[in-house]
């Protein structure tokens, strides 16, 4: 595997990939939305920007897209924005590969929102979707489209439901909002009751089992959990992250849920680690190497 085309490199999943793959020396071109300068990048106007330039230009072996809109409540109010960048996005860039380069790899990040609240956990790749979300419903989609190109095309393609991915770069979600908030008082008050519960992953975790599966997995269509494997509590996760900043803080719950918020996450993750995967990174460290990150970066005024 030489060269690797990135869509949604300047995204918080997408720019630790294109740091990942440029330190294993291979040629990473990367695409996105925003503009900048820089060598083997490519500005997109939108989701339906045509790529097969791109990829006449090189032979790519793989194709990643990290793109797309990863926020629950954005998928409401803006509605088809959410389905263009989850969905649309997906099927413009297979075509654009089933009509140039019919033989690269493609590999999409889906989200474990298409899951909803599961059955029972942990939740497999075999359990039945039901997203709680336009959000959830887009990324269904997306995954839908991947098997439709790999059925009728021989497209290989393969799908990561990701759980609740963090790490440093990630400037939006949880970990974020609790730095904001404890800013401002040491009284925080968030959403929910505190005992729902996510299955956190770290972004070195990620890049880790990316490469698992471009190594070993089926590019056949099918979908794969991306998880850590370990069931976590909101009011646990944010006292261990909030222990870090050295004064009492208080965390109050309202109680309300915000819709389309799944209750209780764990994957499990028996095939990604039939692939190799091994979690490398725990929570309480990953949650150290975010506050360390979130100081560092506070301080010089990003």
């Amino acid at each position: 595997m030489r060269n690797i085309l990135i869509i949604g490199s300047e995204g918080f999943i997408g720019k630790h990939l294109r740091t990942y793959f440029e330190n294993e020396k291979m040629n990473v071109v990367c695409c996105d939305v925003v503009s900048i300068q820089r060598e083997n990048y490519y500005q997109l106007v939108n989701t339906q920007s045509d790529l097969s330039a791109i990829l006449e230009r090189t032979k790519f072996e793989v194709c990643i897209n990290a793109a797309g809109s990863a926020h629950v409540q954005f998928s409401y109010s803006n509605h088809y924005n959410d389905f263009s960048l989850n969905s649309v996005l997906v099927f413009t860039i297979l075509s654009c590969i089933k009509n140039t380069n019919p033989e690269c790899r493609f590999l999409n990040f889906s989200s474990a929102a298409v899951y909803g609240n599961p059955a029972a956990l942990p939740v497999s790749e075999s359990q039945p979707t039901s997203p709680l979300s336009p959000y959830g419903w887009h990324k269904l989609y997306s995954e839908q489209i991947c098997k439709e190109f790999f059925t009728f095309f021989n497209i290989p393609t393969i799908s990561l439901r990701v759980f609740s991915a963090y790490g440093p770069g990630l400037r939006k979600q949880l970990f974020w909002d609790l730095y904001q908030k404890s800013r401002k008082s040491n009284v925080l008050n968030l959403y929910g009751t505190g005992h729902e519960s996510r299955d956190f992953i770290y972004i070195d975790d990620i890049t880790n089992a990316v490469q698992c599966i471009l190594d070993n997995g089926e590019f056949n269509g099918d979908a794969i959990n991306i998880g850590s494997g370990y069931e976590a509590t909101i009011s646990d996760v944010a006292k261990n992250y909030l222990s870090h900043f050295g004064k009492d803080t208080t965390v109050n719950f309202s109680g309300d849920i915000k819709e389309g918020d799944p209750l209780n996450w764990r994957a499990d993750i028996s095939i990604l680690k039939s692939l190799g995967f091994k979690q490398k990174t725990s929570l309480d460290q990953g949650i150290k190497n975010y506050f360390d990150w979130i100081i560092k970066d506070q301080e010089h005024g990003s």
